[in-house]
């Protein structure tokens, strides 16, 4: 009895060592990201993105969240209403250290460019400049990388990079509304202390 190879299966047995290649676009940031910035800046990554079938202004991007938060205004602008929310027990402390009250949790599409994921979002009942805050969960679900120095988020797109570029001037204004609604509470607490 002789043993004689057969190229098929060797063909067979090759081509299943064989890697698939799939082209990856290399995400990362340079000098060039910052063209276009104030620079040097502390500004917050604050973008518009398309939320529910909605563009939605004043979107921080905050990857040392681990919640996707959204405020009142959002929740009102979407038209939601309490029975689309499903409950939630999520124990949350807000910017200033204070404990946040969610009303439940929503799942929404969340759009950019032509990359959608769904993302469930914790609805609360407290006062936020920001619209919502997205944060690693997002990040992760789109392969997304973010840069708050260069105020820019980047993920894989069919091949190629995307990216979502911050508004300095949304950040600041922002900021300048976080500060008076703060500036604002101080006074509330000053004077019922005195009376």
């Amino acid at each position: 009895m002789s043993v004689v190879s057969s190229p098929n299966l060797e063909d067979r047995g090759h081509a299943s060592k064989k890697a698939k290649v799939v082209a990856v676009p290399t995400l990362g940031f340079s000098e060039e990201d910052k063209e276009g910035t104030f620079q040097p800046h502390d500004d917050a990554l604050v973008i518009t993105l398309r939320i529910g079938g909605y563009d939605v202004k004043r979107v921080l991007v905050d990857q040392g969240s681990e919640a996707e938060i959204m405020y009142p205004n959002l929740y009102k602008g979407l038209k939601l209403k309490p029975e689309d929310l499903e409950n939630c027990d999520s124990l949350l402390m807000g910017f200033d250290r204070r404990m946040v009250i969610s009303r439940g949790m929503i799942r929404l599409p969340v759009q950019a460019g032509d990359e959608e994921v769904q993302v469930s979002f914790i609805v609360v009942e407290t006062y936020s400049p920001y619209t919502t805050i997205l944060a690693r969960l997002w990040l992760h679900a789109m392969g997304a990388i973010s840069s708050t120095f260069h105020l820019e988020v980047k993920y894989p797109m069919q091949g190629r990079v995307g990216k979502l570029m911050g508004s300095q001037a949304m950040a600041r204004q922002c900021l300048v509304a976080a500060i008076t609604e703060h500036s604002m509470d101080q006074v509330l607490v000053e004077k019922e202390q005195i009376l």
